[in-house]
């Protein structure tokens, strides 16, 4: 099973608002950082904020920050609401033409591994995962 880009960054989003908990973050400082395109953060972040991970604050000096406590965030939460889905093979999904479903024994083994990692991502937290801003690159204010 792969991740899409879009759950990525929006992990890395969130490690980046937590480790500046004491500063707005912008989208541009975040592309920056991670040489990534503005556009895809944009929908990445508009995503987050809808999900109520993230809340923006408007005005010339705004930006984002986490609408919640790190320890609030659980990891699961946040690929859940990122993911499209999680159909890891035809027979999950709802355009099934699969010949031998009805006896196969696969489903129920890639069912059991979904469901032990999306157990292993609830069991975390975004505190778990703190970085600090010299880990981005970014030096502390003196």
């Amino acid at each position: 099973m792969r991740l899409t880009n879009f759950s990525d960054y929006a992990l890395r989003v969130l490690l980046f608002a937590a480790a500046r908990q004491d500063t707005l973050i912008t989208i541009e400082e975040t592309a920056r950082v991670y040489g990534i395109s503005r556009a895809h953060l944009m929908k990445v972040v508009n995503q987050l904020t809808r999900s109520g991970f993230l809340k923006a604050v408007r005005g010339r000096s705004g930006g984002l920050e986490l609408a919640m406590r790190p320890n609030k965030i659980r990891l699961g939460d946040v690929v859940r609401a990122t993911e499209p889905d999680f159909a890891l093979v035809e027979c999950f999904s709802s355009c099934n033409r699969c010949v031998i479903t009805p006896r196969c024994r696969l489903r129920g083994v890639l069912n059991e591994a979904l469901a032990a990692f999306m157990a292993t991502l609830e069991r975390y937290t975004l505190e778990d995962l703190l970085l600090r801003p010299e880990d981005f690159g970014i030096q502390p204010a003196a």
